[in-house]
């Protein structure tokens, strides 16, 4: 059993996610996949977050989020870093996005977790929407920026997500079929989309 979350950069994907698991005392992996994928590569979580420009989905948290909520993860500097390209660190994303999954009862953020497991009939994928002024306001907000920053931002890292969907898994990551529910957290409010996501899984039992 696995939920998956994708969103539109400001949607509030991470939130609903964390409340997700909360109220179904599931696993949230959503920095930790960041973790796990480093190890993997041989290096660390700071230098999968500076290849920003070759591989997006490891920093759709920022870093300095990691690194704020948990400073020990970041060894001292240093240390060697492998030299890796994004097709092998996608490679290893997706062993660990199938491996988190086998655990069950997890909520994944991001990593194009529906296209890693699109044959796995125990999964709900979700994507989330929300209109621009939402997502600026909610972006502006998080890292207190202006609006015409946020709106650089969103542009950029949607983009960088559309971008990873096509070129590694032939996926049209804006389309509603790849999903099973399609929800606008603009419209519905953070509560209301976890309640919806929460409603169905307890549907199929979970």
């Amino acid at each position: 059993m696995v939920i998956t979350i994708s969103r539109q950069y400001g949607a509030g994907g991470s939130e609903v996610a964390r409340r997700v698991a909360e109220v179904l005392g599931w696993q949230v992996v959503d920095n930790e996949l960041v973790e796990q994928v480093a190890v993997r590569a041989g290096v660390t979580p700071e230098e999968i977050a500076e290849r920003e420009e070759r591989a997006p989905s490891f920093i759709e948290r920022l870093t300095r989020t990691l690194a704020a909520a948990s400073p020990e993860l970041f060894p001292p500097p240093g240390g060697t870093v492998a030299d890796i390209d994004e097709a092998n660190l996608v490679q290893i994303t997706q062993s660990v996005v199938a491996e988190m999954a086998r655990r069950g009862k997890v909520v994944l953020v991001g990593r194009a977790a529906p296209a890693v497991l699109g044959q796995q009939e125990d999964a709900l994928h979700v994507k989330l929407v929300a209109p621009r002024t939402f997502r600026t306001h909610a972006v502006c907000e998080r890292f207190g920026i202006e609006p015409d920053e946020a709106s650089r931002q969103m542009d950029e890292m949607d983009g960088k997500r559309a971008r990873y969907h096509r070129e590694y898994y032939h996926r049209d990551w804006a389309d509603p079929v790849n999903y099973h529910m399609t929800l606008n957290s603009g419209l519905l409010g953070l509560a209301g989309v976890t309640d919806v996501i929460v409603a169905r899984a307890r549907s199929l039992g979970w």
